[in-house]
């Protein structure tokens, strides 16, 4: 059974940073796409960043790109999301996904979620 614990979240001021980390545990993540995702107005939850595990190929929604970095630790099963340069409109619960093949950008390509981390970021 696939088990994503996501961790880190907490309240952050504008232009401060955060770090998210994402346990992967009865599952395989090798050769599988995982991803951070966050709720959106007039959306269940939006994609903000991908990468595939194996071979480190990683894409970003333009809402994040240059701030956030998704990287992956391959001996804790870990995925990481490190989130510079944050803003009040960061704000939200940042869920953790393995996709159901090696890539995905949108939440549709994503079969096992965990359960969220709070991000809150304070102007």
């Amino acid at each position: 059974q696939v088990q994503l614990v996501e961790s880190g979240g907490g309240l952050v001021q504008a232009g401060g940073s955060l770090r998210l980390s994402c346990a992967a545990s009865g599952c395989t993540v090798s050769g599988y796409a995982m991803g951070w995702h966050r709720p959106a107005p007039g959306k269940d939850r939006e994609f903000v960043e991908v990468i595939n595990w194996s071979g480190g190929a990683t894409y970003y929604a333009d809402t994040v790109k240059g701030r956030f970095t998704i990287t992956n630790y391959n001996a804790k099963n870990t995925v990481y999301l490190q989130m510079n340069s944050v803003k009040p409109e960061d704000t939200a619960v940042y869920y953790c996904a393995r996709g159901v093949t090696g890539w995905g950008t949108h939440p549709r390509d994503f079969g096992s979620w965990g359960q969220g981390t709070q991000v809150t970021v304070s102007s």
